[in-house]
């Protein structure tokens, strides 16, 4: 009885907050096209990242080091697109314990309705989701309408016709 409650419940529904791409460059000159490759993929303005301080890489402080968008309308569309690209599938290690999950793209081009641009190249990307529940809106929330890893994965699931795995077969 207690669980058919919580299935009623609106505010135990589960629904994509938002989904960040990010693309991490070596060189400046990659910044642009790193750029044009996540507005092609979202239709919104990137934002260039910097290196907060000096790292053990050696790189120096304020230097352009990748570009990210953050999408928060059209999240569940999107995402569709996004996981055709990792052939539906998605590992049981993509996801966290707070019902968020990531995963990675190794070429962009592998995302549907992205064509190959001979002066862009290829760039891989991540792609990091955050889901939520009516009521979320600080960090001090109980642990009864925190999300669970398990919570997450079958609501991607069920909402995706997701496929979870162990391990990524390699085509090689």
């Amino acid at each position: 009885m207690v669980n058919q409650m919580n299935k009623d419940n609106i505010m135990r529904k589960i629904y994509i907050e938002k989904i960040v791409l990010n693309i991490g460059c070596g060189k400046t000159g990659d910044i642009k096209k790193a750029t044009k490759v996540l507005y092609d993929i979202t239709k919104q303005k990137p934002v260039i990242t910097k290196s907060k301080s000096k790292s053990t890489f050696g790189v120096p402080k304020n230097k352009e080091i990748g570009v990210k968008v953050t999408v928060r309308k059209n999240v569940e569309q999107l995402l569709k697109t996004l996981i055709k690209a990792v052939d539906n599938k998605l590992l049981f290690k993509n996801f966290d314990n707070f019902g968020n999950f990531s995963f990675g793209i190794s070429e962009h081009i592998s995302v549907p309705g992205v064509e190959y641009d001979p002066n862009i190249g290829i760039f891989g990307f991540d792609v990091c989701v955050r889901l939520a529940r009516p009521g979320f809106s600080g960090s001090k929330i109980g642990k009864a309408h925190r999300i669970t890893k398990k919570e997450a994965m079958e609501f991607i699931k069920q909402k995706f016709g997701i496929e979870l795995v162990e391990k990524r077969v390699s085509e090689y």
